[in-house]
């Protein structure tokens, strides 16, 4: 099975992250000699503090800094031993105070992080099952994906979606003994909340159905002795309902508490909690602190903070409501997250608000869709009044500035998060310099002269190319090959090109990039529904085809410009298509188109490399095998041309239908044998229509003492007008391919094929790229720039990078 090297899902957060970092947005330094959590002091200004997920501010309360100072003095900075051992002298004192919250003993971790990774693994069983939320806290994410490897199945369905979540409990309920549903119960970015009440009456419709609530950002400024939003709704734990809170954000101290109702699980995980084993235990003055908060929550002075919190939501909530500003999700939580989609928006947002004396942070991928990017503020009692009044006039002020200098509008905010548009007539902010616009929906609309200058040095999109294609997948009968196209020209005032590009619109396989294991997983579900996990995209090129599909002229003036245009159209054409998914390809590595996409809202991901040979100097096999390298010249002298003699070659500009027929055989060998490029089969027609073209031919290789006279394998080449040869397609018999190295023979054979008919360039595809290096292929790397209506579909596969151990 071919191999390719798969995009790193970490190398992606990683390139976006580091553009906000460049922004100045991320990775700030405090620079207060003295915290009180109103200001906050950065790059020498003060800064009004609207970024704390300490909503109560009780880290600053005299009880709990003198609770730890007096612990330090008593106990030492820490006590190195596990709690598996021993606790230090505090700890039992904190534990009572918290099942008196609670009415429950709880489980005290050094944090909610550790807290998930040891109580997880715990408490799942391999018989049972998980459903994660997809906005459910990366740490919940984390600790469950090592389950894969016991063969728990770890599902995911989109936010808050009760009917998905129906759907896989449905699906999952004759495997599972039991189904755990896993989410927030308040969510850190946009602030809403997990349908609680909603959830239980699943779970008595379906008695498999656990909950596991991570309710950290509903801790202390909501319920009875601030014990969180969770149990503000269900007041106590019903059996099946398990729960993670904090002792740190509005707790004001450090450390996590685990909820159980069932005594023996409790009991199980206080045994052997992995982390909670193994990891040092909480120091003294953390634990002091806790204590100290602990009799705050247990007095009726709780009551009275929760109260002064929630006047100064109301007061953001009624000034927030008059303004035009787009709260992505309305509601009385201390979380509000404006949205931008893009993410120069944010930067140019959150710098815009550090200039006028208010600190927010940005919400970025992958807590958000990239195309949901924004900025989070949070509202903690220390907020003034009059800060909050001054907040919203700044925002009111600023935010449409934001807009208008990133070239965004809040329409487009309006689509990006599918929330009503606006009441209020907007101008969009077109990029409208010196130049001219041409999409038409045929390739036979536009010149042909005209493309193949533009675009006609590479792979099957010269514009003879692009006939062969709209013939071969437009109007197809099955949906999955069923495309449209649409073409882009940029040009300025005088009619000289700046930009030009194809698009076409049709359903790809969400996992079409992802590590074979993962596809196979998938392929199986596909046996039952051969539409799961797929998207409808918009992407650049085909999946026919390979190369660089976007003509630039980077030398003209108003490239940036004609480049943002050809965005903008290409964006309001994704929304019209109502797309899933936006893609952009195949660039080379270029650091300015790479913060471009970004600032716009795409994400970089690696491709697949792709394989040329542009040395094609050489007359026979000998002078072929001088230009190798010393380690490929052995290879090919060993392994591929012995073999040449074992076949018999023939090159045809056309099949008969019985031809065509086999040949398609033994194409869909190799795509049924091939997941690392995971696409739909083409159909036969695709191939009939190969036959009968004239840019097409067919090197048919037969084994020479076969009597049946039928290829044991077939190169699909397509002949490019600018001296560019492309052996596109294969087909083999495995049985042959195994004993004769076919593959490798084919390979040569087409090569040879291109030396022969004096093209310049052979493009040899994107898999098996050892095997093409070999035969003297360079290896270029490619990349791709997305953007989607939400990050479901690259989570749930993030979901399925472990491999499982199970037979597939």
């Amino acid at each position: 099975m071919a191999k390719i090297k798969h995009n790193d899902f970490i190398q992606t957060i990683d390139e976006i992250l580091s553009g906000a970092k460049q922004q100045g947005t991320i990775h700030l330094y405090a620079e207060d000699t003295v915290l009180d959590g109103r200001t906050i002091q950065i790059n020498g200004r003060n800064l009004f503090h609207f970024a704390t997920t300490s909503y109560l501010g009780l880290e600053y309360d005299h009880r709990l800094k003198n609770a730890a100072i007096a612990a330090i003095t008593k106990y030492g900075t820490q006590f190195p031993l596990s709690k598996t051992y021993i606790s230090h002298p505090v700890y039992q004192q904190l534990e009572s105070k918290i099942e008196t919250m609670y009415g429950m003993p709880a489980i005290v971790t050094k944090n909610s992080t550790l807290g998930h990774l040891g109580v997880i693994p715990n408490l799942i069983k391999d018989e049972e099952g998980i459903i994660l939320d997809h906005q459910v806290h990366w740490s919940v994410q984390n600790a469950s994906l090592p389950l894969k490897l016991r063969n728990i199945p770890v599902e995911m369905i989109r936010h808050n979606n009760l009917q998905m979540l129906e759907d896989k409990i449905k699906d999952l309920s004759s495997k599972c003994n039991k189904i755990w549903y896993m989410a927030d119960g308040v969510y850190s970015m946009f602030g809403d909340y997990a349908p609680v009440n909603e959830l239980l009456a699943l779970s008595k419709k379906y008695p498999q159905l656990q909950l596991y609530f991570d309710d950290v950002h509903g801790m202390s400024w909501r319920g009875k002795n601030g014990t969180g939003f969770v149990l503000d709704i269900l007041k106590e734990l019903p059996e099946n309902v398990f729960l993670m809170s904090t002792l740190s954000k509005s707790f004001g101290a450090s450390g996590a508490a685990f909820f159980c109702p069932d005594k023996k699980l409790y009991d199980r995980i206080k045994n052997f909690g992995g982390p909670l084993t193994f990891s040092a235990q909480l120091e003294p003055a953390s634990v002091a602190a806790a204590c100290a908060s602990a009799d705050i929550h247990l007095s009726d002075e709780i009551t009275i903070l929760q109260q002064e919190l929630e006047q100064k939501i109301s007061l953001f909530n009624e000034m927030i409501t008059k303004s035009t500003l787009p709260v992505i999700t309305p509601n009385n939580s201390p979380v509000f997250f404006l949205g931008t989609a893009m993410p120069l928006t944010a930067y140019k947002l959150v710098q815009r608000l550090f200039n006028e004396g208010y600190f927010v942070n940005p919400g970025l991928y992958p807590a958000v869709p990239v195309k949901n990017t924004g900025i989070r503020i949070t509202i903690s009692r220390n907020n003034g009044d009059e800060q909050i009044k001054g907040l919203t006039e700044a925002l009111e002020y600023h935010y449409p500035l934001a807009l208008e200098e990133t070239s965004n509008t809040l329409n487009k905010v309006s689509m990006a998060f599918g929330i009503p548009q606006p009441d209020s007539q907007e101008k969009e902010n077109t990029i409208k310099p010196a130049l001219n616009y041409q999409y038409k929906t045929s390739i036979k609309q536009i010149n042909a002269a005209l493309w193949n200058k533009l675009i006609d040095k590479q792979n099957i999109f010269d514009w003879d190319g692009l006939c062969f294609l709209e013939d071969a997948f437009t109007n197809c009968s099955e949906i999955e090959n069923n495309w449209e196209f649409h073409y882009f020209i940029i040009s300025d005032n005088f009619g000289n090109p700046i930009v030009a590009t194809f698009f076409t619109f049709g359903l790809w396989k969400d996992d079409m990039l992802a590590p074979v294991s993962v596809s196979l997983q998938l392929e199986e579900k596909r046996m039952k529904n051969p539409f799961y996990m797929t998207s409808k995209v918009l992407g650049m090129g085909s999946l026919f085809t390979e190369g660089n599909h976007c003509y630039i002229n980077k030398k003209h003036s108003l490239s940036k410009d004609a480049l943002l245009l050809l965005l903008e159209k290409a964006e309001m054409l994704y929304q019209d298509l109502n797309a899933d998914m936006l893609v952009l390809r195949d660039f080379e590595e270029n650091q300015w188109l790479s913060d471009l996409f970004h600032n716009l809202g795409f994400i970089k991901i690696g491709m697949p490399q792709t394989c040329v040979i542009t040395d094609i100097n050489w007359n026979n096999n000998q002078e072929f095998a001088a230009i190798l390298s010393p380690r490929s010249k052995k290879h090919f002298t060993r392994e591929v041309l012995p073999y040449e003699k074992m076949f018999r070659v023939i090159i045809k500009d056309r099949l008969t239908d019985n031809e065509v027929a086999h040949a398609y055989s033994l194409y869909k060998n190799v795509k049924n044998n091939n997941y690392a490029v995971n696409t739909f089969t083409y159909p036969i027609a695709v191939f009939e229509k190969m036959a009968a073209h004239p840019f097409w031919e067919f090197i048919l290789v037969y084994l020479k003492d076969d009597t049946d006279l039928e290829p044991v394998g077939v190169l699909f080449c397509y002949k490019n007008c600018a001296h560019t040869y492309v052996p596109s397609l294969i087909g083999m018999d495995y049985t042959v391919s195994r004993k004769y190295n076919l593959y490798r023979q084919l390979l040569f054979q087409g090569i040879k094929r291109a030396q022969e008919l004096h093209y310049k360039r052979v493009e040899l595809g994107i898999t098996a790229t050892f095997e093409k290096r070999k035969l003297g292929a360079q290896l270029i790397s490619k990349f791709a720039y997305l953007q989607a209506k939400d990050n479901f579909s690259m989570e749930l596969l993030n979901t399925m990078q472990i491999e499982n151990k199970a037979p597939l």
